[in-house]
């Protein structure tokens, strides 16, 4: 049992005996003492008051000296107002030890068979483009979620949807007609996304040509933005798509099939994964079916042009376009679409959308409509709104062909990890396999780390060379700290000293609270997973490794003469080490054994 189930337990035994009152002690939840008082953990005890029928802090005070006489793990107490301060028998702490440490899988439930079931997409991508920057952080974000979900005992799908249809792709396929001259990813020597993406830029790059020969014979910007040969050309190739035309369906598979061969690559180079992928070609139609049931029975109505809409004004927003006047869908028709075939693949409890703040609008639309055509997950799903990420030089627009794709991302990122280890020679000794892999494994973690240790829902600016530091709130930093430790058990285990220590040990104060920050885990998992904050995670084991280290800086280890105590701090290593692999495990991120 930890120690906080032992304090929740014993002071709901305290209310009891004192008070004569039944309160649950799973609702009684001891914090982390502030630096500012004597105590390792506080006890609440307002919610008692009434009860006792006595001012807070005797409340504090009689529940205190109860655990101090009947408690073996509380050595003594201070009161403050409501707020009841507890010292733990320092000796107490050597057994929270030996049970974080001897407990597989700390900090983590399992799911059982009827734990709910959570859906979470994320991704999300378009065909006429590579993943850039801003999916990066997406698809960060939402795999780590699943990580966190899974470890809170739900049970997970990650899902992802491919916007593989619409003006913007048949944008690239204009393009790729009319200036590519039978151009293949092969040919190019290219990965297809990126080769597609190039196609993106340069239509764009003629319609705008087009649109200012329209300004220059008098048109508006609007009107041009309309009435330009391209546009148009696009919106009627669409109508062929939607019609089943035989030569664009050839030339939109075609180009797809080479943008999801080069997506496969990003996405196992970043590390997630999906357990079902839906694309828009088949859920738009199932979209525009479920929208004419709305609008047969009442839910919605049609414009005089032939458009469908939702009337939200009731509640609260707005009238809502669900079908153009040609017939041809919008994103939430899409939505409407997908959750649907979801629905009927998964007995979802929760949808969880991994989706910028750009949409927090849709995603209130989308759960009235949902909750209103008889989704039971519609009026509760989780719209997982985050802000935008940018580099130090500003925004990125696809259109213009400034955006930072992934895969160049991540060539820099392994490129600057390399170089900067070999500086500092933890390269040394290496075969190039090695040096490889670790660079790999550092560069992808400074990734990794320095986007997910921001608060998900605030912009950020992401600075590739801040990240690969081997000092300071970084992912090497962490990396290298865990490898320490290995370094360290490694040669205790060719000495071959051992890690028992007796029950009776003591520890000091700095062994004392960094073994509270190990028995803080299962709280932070847990709270990482009703917040939707991987935030969290970084940010404990970051605090948990800088303690480590100035620990590790400060007292002896194998050094140590005393046995007892030598044992005791390897043993505490190695849980630490072990608590960092799994929380950045839930981070996706890995740490070398050597580095």
């Amino acid at each position: 049992m930890s120690i906080d189930n032992i304090l929740s337990q014993a002071t709901a035994d305290a209310v009891k005996a004192l008070y004569g009152v039944d309160f649950p002690a799973e609702k009684i939840v001891p914090q982390t003492t502030k630096r500012e008082f004597e105590g390792n953990l506080t006890i609440v005890v307002f919610p008692f008051v009434k009860a006792a029928r006595k001012a807070p802090d005797a409340v504090a005070a009689e529940i205190g000296e109860y655990l101090v006489k009947n408690c073996d793990a509380v050595k003594a107490f201070n009161a403050v107002k409501g707020f009841l301060n507890i010292v733990i028998e320092p000796s107490f702490w050597a057994k929270v030890l030996t049970n974080i440490a001897e407990t597989a899988d700390y900090g983590f439930r399992k799911a059982s068979a009827d734990s709910p079931l959570v859906m979470i997409e994320y991704s999300s991508p378009n065909t006429n483009k590579p993943l850039h920057l801003g999916h990066v952080r997406n698809n960060l974000l939402g795999f780590s979620l699943a990580n966190i979900m899974k470890a809170n005992g739900y049970k997970v799908v990650k899902t992802n949807i491919v916007n593989d249809r619409g003006v913007h792709i048949c944008k690239s396929m204009i393009a790729w007609q009319r200036w590519g001259n039978g151009i293949t990813p092969e040919k190019a020597g290219k990965k297809g996304d990126h080769l597609i993406g190039d196609f993106y830029v340069l239509f764009d790059q003629h319609y705008k040509a087009e649109m200012k020969e329209l300004q220059a014979k008098g048109m508006s910007e609007e009107e041009s933005a309309k009435e330009a040969p391209l546009i148009k050309e696009a919106h009627a190739m669409l109508e062929k798509w939607e019609a089943g035309d035989a030569e664009v369906r050839r030339i939109w598979k075609m180009m797809n099939d080479w943008v999801y061969a080069g997506f496969d690559e990003t996405y196992h180079r970043l590390g997630v994964d999906f357990d079902k992928i839906y694309y828009e070609s088949n859920t738009y139609l199932v979209g525009k079916e479920k929208v004419l049931e709305g609008l047969n029975s009442g839910l919605f109505f049609r414009k005089d042009d032939g458009s469908v809409w939702a009337d939200l004004t009731a509640d609260g927003l707005d009238q809502k376009l669900l079908l153009r006047s040609d017939g041809t869908s919008v994103y939430m028709t899409q939505d409407i679409g997908t959750a649907k075939l979801r629905f009927q693949d998964f007995p979802i409890d929760k949808m969880i959308y991994v989706v910028g703040n750009e949409q927090n609008y849709h995603f209130q639309v989308l759960s009235l409509l949902l909750d209103k055509l008889g989704f039971k997950w519609g009026k509760d799903l989780v719209h997982f709104s985050y802000g935008m990420v940018e580099l130090p030089e500003g925004k990125m627009k696809s259109r213009e062909g400034t955006v930072v794709d992934a895969d160049d991302l991540m060539d820099e990122m392994i490129s600057t990890a390399r170089a900067t280890s070999a500086e500092l020679g933890k390269l040394d000794g290496c075969t190039k396999d090695e040096a490889d892999n670790i660079s790999r494994i550092v560069g992808m973690g400074a990734l990794k780390y320095f986007i997910l240790k921001v608060d998900p829902r605030k912009n950020m600016t992401f600075n590739p060379k801040e990240s690969i530091d081997f000092n300071g709130n970084t992912g090497p930093f962490i990396q290298y700290t865990y490898a320490r430790i290995q370094s360290l058990l490694r040669k205790a285990a060719e000495a071959g000293v051992n890690m028992d220590f007796t029950p009776s040990i003591e520890p000091n104060d700095k062994e004392i609270s960094l073994v509270q920050r190990l028995a803080d885990f299962p709280a932070i998992v847990a709270e990482a997973g009703r917040s939707y904050s991987p935030a969290l995670i970084a940010n404990f084991v970051y605090d948990l490794v800088k303690e480590y280290n100035q620990f590790y800086h400060d007292y002896s280890m194998l050094k140590e003469s005393d046995e007892n105590v030598r044992a005791f701090r390897l043993r505490l290593s190695a849980t630490i080490g072990d608590i960092i692999r799994r929380a950045t495990g839930l981070l996706g991120i890995e740490v070398p054994d050597r580095m």
